[in-house]
């Protein structure tokens, strides 16, 4: 049972949710879900976006910590987090580094195979590229080296924006126009079959720890934007339909892909279960959704805790790392 410790009341939360990347939406729902669960565990807490006045208002009137809300580059890219540093401000989460290398999805592949940590085979390939060295001789051999079927998303982004499954080499065109109208490099990553599942971890001062496991069933077999975000389109598990063996493993591997990419606070690892039973990192997210579909809060909830004192936790933790 994760335990969580009380803070006082006069402590000023700033929650930065919108942006202006093509998750907005979602980040508005998860900035208020956010700043409701931290009022309603006693803190003074206010939200805003993440414009040109933010600089002046964290130099003027600086809050005691910042809850990043936002998705997208803007919120998972480090820059923000970057920026924060700079103003002297404490947030919750991972620092600047981290966020970079979790953000960019190959590097956060390699770092993982260095690691010894199982993530699926893929390529990168830069836009560029792609056209300089002609797009039906490297499709040919992206295909003779993975083999179908293949996913192709986003090197860099989220809620599964431009990501398609190829099961047919006829498709892989149009899957890659699809990912370049949101990214400059494509991930071309093999497809596993097996069970969609995601893993959140959280740090309430004892070391990281793994909430319940969230099995995600979409309705069409591929979790998209529409299946994240749109009700009635997906069934989650919680906890995953897994054998105790098999969840052991699934936990223990996300928690080794938090500690090898240095992350902080809390994280939402998303894997795939082969059918053999053998877990595969597919990405990490070091801003997770908190919307009313969102995994971590389905984690949070299954573990029998409250999402607001989670935060309130993290937020006091954020403080004393500026104090120290």
């Amino acid at each position: 049972m994760i335990s969580t410790m009380s803070t006082g009341d006069d402590v000023r939360v700033l929650v930065l949710a919108g942006g202006l990347s093509y998750e907005r939406d979602v980040s508005l729902r998860s900035g208020r879900r956010v700043l409701d669960a931290l009022r309603a565990a006693g803190l003074n807490a206010e939200m805003r976006d993440a414009d040109v006045s933010l600089l002046p208002t964290l130099q003027e009137d600086p809050p005691d910590a910042v809850v990043i809300a936002l998705h997208g580059a803007t919120g998972e890219d480090g820059s923000l987090r970057g920026v924060l540093d700079l103003c002297g401000v404490p947030y919750v989460g991972c620092d600047a580094r981290a966020a970079r290398l979790a953000w960019d999805k190959p590097s956060a592949k390699s770092m993982l195979r260095e690691a010894g940590i199982p993530t699926p085979d893929w390529v990168a390939l830069p836009h560029d590229r792609f056209s300089e060295l002609g797009a039906v001789a490297v499709l040919d051999r992206i295909v003779d080296r993975l083999g179908l079927p293949l996913m192709v998303k986003p090197a860099q982004g989220g809620s599964g924006l431009g990501a398609a499954v190829v099961r047919e080499e006829s498709d892989l065109p149009a899957a890659m126009v699809g990912c370049f109208a949101y990214d400059s490099t494509a991930l071309v990553e093999k497809f596993v079959p097996g069970k969609d599942v995601a893993v959140s971890i959280v740090d309430l001062g004892s070391g990281p720890q793994t909430l319940p496991i969230v099995e995600i069933v979409p309705r069409d077999g591929v979790y998209d934007y529409a299946a994240r975000y749109t009700a009635g389109l997906t069934t989650w598990h919680t906890p995953a339909r897994l054998s105790p063996e098999v969840a052991a493993q699934v936990s223990e591997t996300a928690l080794a892909a938090h500690k090898a990419l240095g992350l902080r606070d809390l994280s939402r690892v998303d894997l795939i279960v082969a059918e053999d039973g053998s877990p595969q990192v597919l990405g990490i997210n070091v801003s997770p959704g908190m919307t009313e579909t969102s995994l971590l809060p389905l984690a949070v909830q299954a573990a029998g805790q409250d999402l607001g004192h989670i935060l309130k936790t993290l937020v006091e933790r954020a403080v004393a790392r500026s104090d120290s």
